[in-house]
């Protein structure tokens, strides 16, 4: 539901990576979360919210895609 890339942070990876590093340590295999690109489903009307059995795709171009599936607990 959602599609973006690195070019509309606002600030760019190297700052990123600069700012976190003056704090912490990164190691290899650290992940850094910037946050989430624009079509949040909460503020969609109707919203729409993750459910058992949907796929969330997280894609690095050259690299590969994460992919996990949704599953609700209580449902089990």
């Amino acid at each position: 539901m959602q599609n973006s890339n690195t070019s509309k942070l606002i600030l760019r990876i190297p700052q990123l990576i600069a700012y976190i590093s003056a704090s912490i340590t990164l190691e290899p295999g650290d992940i850094i979360a910037t946050g989430t690109p624009e079509g949040v489903g909460v503020f969609r009307n109707p919203p729409i919210f993750l459910k058992d059995g949907d796929i969330v795709e997280v894609e690095i171009q050259g690299l590969g895609t994460l992919r996990n599936s949704v599953r609700d607990s209580a449902a089990s």
